[in-house]
């Protein structure tokens, strides 16, 4: 399984619509497109499982700066998350 951020995202863009655009380059795993606690409105990015390696290179290749929903979205293997606590000892 190989995880792709998807950044730039328009706030109308769906789960269905990244599965869409994803599944033309390999088998999807799961999209999930982060929404803020309190509205529940898409905060303009998410993430997208690609099956294979060989997939989402080219899901990166051929979506990175493509338009979905009137934006040029952003396609990148995604990294896991840094510490970002400031705190000693940490």
């Amino acid at each position: 399984m190989k995880n792709l951020y998807i950044g730039n995202m328009e706030a109308s863009t769906t789960d269905d619509d990244l599965n869409t655009a994803f599944a033309a380059y390999g088998a999807v795993g799961a999209v999930t497109i982060i929404k803020d606690k309190v509205t529940g409105v898409s905060r303009g990015f998410g993430f997208v499982e690609m099956s294979d390696d060989k997939g989402a290179q080219e899901a990166i290749l051929g979506l990175n700066g493509s338009q979905l929903g009137g934006k040029a979205i952003t396609v990148t293997e995604a990294h896991a998350k840094k510490n970002t606590s400031s705190a000693p000892g940490r």
